[in-house]
């Protein structure tokens, strides 16, 4: 009789459970897609710097390197330099001593 009871009373649980956790993993999953949504258009928004093509030419050829901030890391020319999402133009000079390195893939390049 105990036997039965443990057994009815433990079937009813796993019954229970199995019952809520496609409603617990729908949650998860919709969470973040929202909150990803309002993330991705605050940190555009806020975050982004937009550089026109004339502005990339002249600061080129004032022989400035383009700085991402968020990396740490400065471009002299090439695929990177104005296009990444973060940045500014600087002189080579000032960004050395404000503590950014060069890109490792253009250290190896010289004119």
């Amino acid at each position: 009789m105990r036997i039965q009871f443990l057994f009815r009373a433990s079937a009813l649980m796993l019954a229970l459970a199995i019952s809520f956790v496609p409603s617990f993993a729908q949650k998860k999953a919709d969470a973040p897609a929202k909150a990803t949504a309002a993330d991705t258009s605050k940190n555009t928004s806020a975050t982004a710097t937009t550089v026109s093509d004339a502005d990339i030419a002249a600061s080129q050829k004032a022989g400035k390197v383009w700085v991402n901030t968020a990396s740490g890391v400065y471009h002299k020319g090439g695929r990177w330099y104005g296009k990444t999402k973060q940045g500014k133009f600087m002189a080579e000079d000032d960004a050395k001593k404000a503590g950014y390195r060069e890109d490792k893939s253009e250290a190896g390049k010289k004119k």
